[in-house]
């Protein structure tokens, strides 16, 4: 369709933005960018080509996906919300924490995208391509990282091309994501608690201050992406906490600790966050058969990363 062949970068500039739109539409894939990682895209409503999804990634079914939407109204005919909801997203969105709620039994969205739980993951991507074409196409899109399941998240259309490969969809490139870490993902529970699924930019802390301390995580119950105790791998092993390099070793720096290359000289957590996922990709495509990651801080931000580091280390 449009000429369009696997892997193209479809200029967001110069018609890409319809293009995608009617490509989603038909229930074709489209790689796109969001302010996080780039997203993997397909019609939330349309079983074939959320299963288009899951081949692409080579993706568990166990695991269900994110809900892109274009805001609160959209996500309101997906989920009950209720008070707490409606403040998280008036406060965070568009923005980088996902929402796991209640899903309504007539919200249409194809069952694999919930994997059978009875609940949503639900978010309103800030990226200004992602909210151009949502708002375009008037749908919801399912859109799980686009790279291949377990493997390390893509920040740049070049990263996905090279994670996919034959299967890459075409491409909206937005350029390189600003944020490069995964949205935060929450749960809140009708009993009125709520608990953290995955930690991210908007961090445990700030969420604390809103709605109380999170209940503890029970059960093996995977209800959102990132959830897996092994993910995000580079492909090779990882050893975290390294303030110098073993033989045979990639060594990825941070603050005084040099290494061959650093997610931040000057120890920005934001910064590091923001490179974690290229580091990876470049280590994985260097020489040394190992990587080594120096330590990183506990708080804020770095809670996150850690999180990361500890899937891809698994």
């Amino acid at each position: 369709m449009n000429g369009t062949n696997p892997g193209t970068l479809l200029d967001p500039a110069s018609g890409g933005i319809a293009i995608a739109a009617e490509l989603l539409r038909a229930g074709e894939l489209v790689a796109i960018p969001t302010e996080t990682v780039y997203g993997l895209a397909a019609r939330a409503d349309s079983a074939a080509a959320v299963a288009a999804i899951y081949r692409a990634k080579g993706r568990p079914d166990f695991n269900p996906l994110i809900v892109h939407v274009s805001g609160v109204e959209q996500a309101r005919a997906l989920a009950h919300f209720d008070a707490r909801a409606e403040m998280l997203a008036a406060r965070f969105w568009p923005g980088a924490l996902t929402l796991v709620l209640p899903a309504r039994a007539d919200s249409g969205i194809a069952p694999a995208v919930t994997a059978g739980l009875p609940t949503i993951a639900l978010r309103s991507p800030a990226h200004p391509v992602a909210r151009a074409l949502l708002a375009e196409l008037v749908l919801p899109l399912a859109a799980p990282s686009a790279n291949r399941s377990l493997g390390v998240s893509p920040t740049r259309a070049r990263h996905v091309c090279d994670s996919l490969g034959d299967a890459c969809p075409p491409v909206l490139d937005g350029g390189d994501c600003a944020a490069g870490l995964e949205s935060t993902i929450i749960a809140l529970r009708e009993s009125g608690g709520w608990q953290l699924l995955r930690p991210g930019p908007v961090g445990i802390e700030t969420l604390s201050a809103l709605l109380g301390e999170p209940d503890e995580l029970r059960g093996a119950t995977i209800e959102a992406p990132g959830q897996l105790a092994r993910h995000y791998s580079p492909g090779k092993p990882v050893r975290l906490n390294a303030t110098e390099s073993e033989e045979g070793e990639f060594h990825i720096g941070f603050g005084e600790v040099a290494g061959q290359i650093s997610l931040s000289t000057t120890g920005d957590l934001a910064e590091a966050a923001a490179r974690l996922y290229a580091c990876l990709h470049i280590g994985a495509a260097a020489r040394e058969s190992r990587l080594a990651v120096a330590p990183i801080p506990t708080d804020g931000m770095g809670a996150a990363i850690n999180d990361r580091l500890r899937r891809a280390s698994a």
